[in-house]
């Protein structure tokens, strides 16, 4: 407005007719040139043949054939002004034709509030017709009139009606395809996710173990000069490496589509404590390690769930004290669940202290390992030292519910806690 400048608003971009449209609308001036030519005249409402006059109402409805599918409601209300003047002046077949085909184009393109529109307003216009038509006629003519009227509107709008309904009920299966793959294709790639923390948590304590004892072995191998020591060293490192290979090649296998009448092999149970303390003795011993499993377990059996968590969180408990505990008695003690559905607790204690000779290196992996196992089934974990006799000890505790309606009720509290 400065200057006394009234800013212009942009016109409306031109879109550009689609190619049926063009197809159509040549076709029906081709023919109603024809038809002017030949003087094939539907009505002569002066008596006489209308001459060049009646081609303009067939030019304007051909312009409103090029505009049916992209410029609605104006189409129609110039194929409505051009129809009206056909008649008046003298009416061509193809005009009446592509009229017909401008009404089903706007239910069918246009707006849906046209859409909605166009058919009851061709009924009452196709009513209008024919009261007009005996009001003024008083004949069986009138009805003729009627029925002309009412298949020249309302049969190509209700017409396109249909269309559009059933066109709008694919698109929204369509939609609704589209939305059922698209949150499939979530759940798999969750599914897979999980399943890949599910294998790495799975990988690292079978295999952790056995590489820890190779790693202190080796470690203690080459800060040693004692020949006879260098051999027992060296063959605990084969027998780990050969354990540890057979664990892989489990594991694999477990990853792998059983065949049909096939079993996979079986997960570690509890009843597999005695030969996984026997191990870490063999490893231990050395360092001046002993190991002692206290079960004093109750109760009915547990869920293989319960038991496989168990026994990877002793079994990592052991491969850490392995690692890091000082001389002295490891003890593997498990309690509960009793017969009234309590939970199992399953504690690993180690002395703590300064322990001589080499280490093996810590990652801190197996300790998040212990606590989403435990997270996973409701239950609460807890590691760090503890006060005991004799000084000072490092204690691994996991409470594992056992119940399923426990666990489920405990796992979706440890959810909230995490922030859902």
């Amino acid at each position: 407005m400065d200057g006394g400048v009234t800013p212009r608003c942009p016109a409306p971009p031109l879109v550009r007719p689609h190619r049926d449209d063009v197809l159509i609308a040549a076709a029906g001036l081709a023919g109603g040139l024809v038809l002017w030519r030949l003087e094939l005249f539907t009505t002569f409402p002066r008596g006489e043949l209308p001459g060049g006059l009646s081609l303009l109402p067939l030019a304007v409805m051909s312009g409103a054939e090029l505009l049916r599918r992209t410029a609605q409601p104006w189409a129609l209300w110039l194929a409505t002004a051009a129809l009206a003047a056909d008649l008046v002046i003298g009416s061509l077949l193809a005009t009446v034709l592509m009229f017909t085909d401008v009404v089903y184009a706007a239910v069918l393109y246009g707006p849906p509030g046209l859409a909605r529109r166009v058919p009851p307003a061709t009924v009452l216009a196709a009513i209008a017709v024919t009261l007009a038509a005996l009001f003024a006629l008083r004949g069986p003519e009138a009805l003729t009139l009627g029925i002309v009227a009412a298949l020249v509107s309302v049969g190509p709008a209700f017409t396109g009606s249909v269309v559009r309904d059933h066109r709008d009920r694919a698109v929204a299966e369509w939609l609704r395809a589209e939305q059922t793959a698209l949150l499939a294709e979530m759940d798999r790639v969750q599914a897979v996710t999980a399943e890949r923390a599910r294998m790495a948590r799975e990988l690292h304590d079978v295999v952790a173990n056995h590489l820890s004892a190779i790693a202190v072995h080796s470690t203690a191998a080459q800060s040693l000069d004692d020949p006879a020591a260098t051999r027992e060293a060296l063959a605990v490192i084969r027998e780990n490496s050969v354990q540890g290979l057979a664990e892989m090649r489990r594991l694999i296998g477990l990853l792998r589509d059983a065949r049909e009448g096939e079993e996979v092999s079986a997960a570690p149970t509890l009843e597999g404590l005695d030969a996984l303390l026997g191990q870490a003795r063999a490893h231990g011993g050395a360092d001046g390690l002993g190991f002692v499993l206290r079960d004093e377990r109750s109760g009915g059996p547990l869920t293989a769930s319960v038991e496989l968590a168990a026994y990877r969180i002793v079994q990592e408990a052991l491969t850490n004290a392995l690692k890091h505990a000082s001389p002295g008695r490891v003890t593997v003690h498990l309690t509960g669940p009793g017969d009234g559905g309590g939970p199992l607790t399953v504690r690993v204690t180690s002395p703590l202290g300064t322990r001589p000779g080499p280490r093996a290196p810590g990652s801190g992996a197996g300790l998040i390992g212990m606590r989403e196992r435990v997270g996973l089934l409701g239950g609460d974990f807890s590691a760090g030292p503890a006060a005991g006799p004799g000084g000072g000890w490092w204690e691994v505790r996991a409470v594992l519910p056992v119940t399923e309606g426990r666990t489920e009720d405990r796992a979706e509290g440890t959810r909230g806690r995490n922030g859902g």
